[in-house]
C-alpha cells in the first residue's frame, strides 16, 4: 500500500506542475514549484518512514542523501541555461534534450571524479 501512495504522490506532483504550466498558463509558478526540491523532500520523508525503527541508520541515510543531492545539483544547473539557448537557436526538442542529458551526465562524472580526489565517496 505504501508503494502505491508513494507513486500517486510523486506522479501527482509532476502532473500538478504540468497542469499549472500548460493548462493554467502559469509557467513562472510551475517553474517555482518545480524548482523546490520536492523529490528530495519526498525522499527524506520516505527514508524517515522506512527507517523509523533504526534511528542511527535513518540519520546516516538522510545525511548521506542530502550531501549527495547537494553535490549533484551543481552539475545539473548548466542544463537549465544550455537547453533554452539551444531552443532559441532552433535545435529540435529531442536532440536538444538528449544533448543536455549527455552533457549533464558528463558533468556528473566529472563531479564524482573531483569529489573522489578530494576524499569524498558518494
Amino acid at each position: 500500500m505504501l508503494v502505491v501512495i508513494k507513486l500517486l504522490l510523486s506522479a501527482g506532483l509532476i502532473y500538478f506542475v504540468n497542469e499549472l504550466v500548460i493548462t493554467r498558463s502559469r509557467p513562472l509558478l510551475g517553474s517555482m514549484i518545480a524548482a523546490i526540491p520536492l523529490v528530495t523532500i519526498i525522499t527524506f520523508i520516505w527514508i524517515w518512514f522506512g527507517l523509523r525503527d533504526a534511528p542511527e541508520e535513518q540519520a546516516a541515510k538522510l545525511a548521506s542523501h542530502s550531501i549527495g543531492v547537494f553535490w549533484f545539483v551543481l552539475p545539473s544547473l548548466p542544463m537549465f541555461l544550455i537547453f533554452p539557448w539551444l531552443v532559441k537557436k532552433g535545435m529540435p526538442f529531442w536532440p536538444n534534450l538528449g544533448l543536455c542529458c549527455f552533457i549533464t551526465m558528463g558533468l556528473f562524472l566529472l563531479t564524482t571524479l573531483i569529489l573522489k580526489r578530494c576524499g569524498m565517496e558518494l
